[in-house]
């Protein structure tokens, strides 16, 4: 089966959001010694995975897992990271919230997160060339 527009788009905002996802947390990492600084984070899997729940497909994928994203044709609707800011902790006396090894840690799970999604993006195209070259 050849991979749709829609699974191409949802790839790509994906990868949109990861690289945003970098560019914050590498922000909050370069301010985590700046005075009254608050980290932010991007949110954009909550936001897919509503909208996959919400696509009205009667086809249901099982799921072994409930991290695992659900299986339907979705709304259509494009799904858009968002970057908040948490203003509600401090973690330093200087009234910074940002913990660098938390950080770290985000930033390793992005990286893994990304190559995943490059992966999927170079299966699709591949599926795409195979079927091509059959012809």
């Amino acid at each position: 089966m050849l991979p749709s527009g829609k699974a191409l788009d949802r790839l790509s905002r994906a990868l949109d959001a990861s690289a945003l996802r970098q560019n914050v947390i590498a922000n909050n990492i370069a301010n985590s010694e700046t005075p009254n600084f608050k980290r932010s984070e991007v949110r954009f899997e909550e936001f897919l995975q509503r909208e996959l729940e919400g696509s009205g497909s009667k086809f249901v994928g099982r799921r072994t897992d409930p991290r695992h994203l659900h299986i339907g044709a979705g709304s259509g609707r494009p799904v858009r990271p968002e970057v908040a800011v948490d203003r509600r902790t401090s973690m330093n006396n200087n009234k910074n919230n940002v913990d660098i090894d938390y950080e770290m840690a985000l930033l390793a799970k992005n990286q893994l997160y990304y190559n995943t999604l490059i992966q999927q993006v170079n299966h699709e195209f591949k599926m795409i060339r195979t079927a091509i070259d059959k012809r």
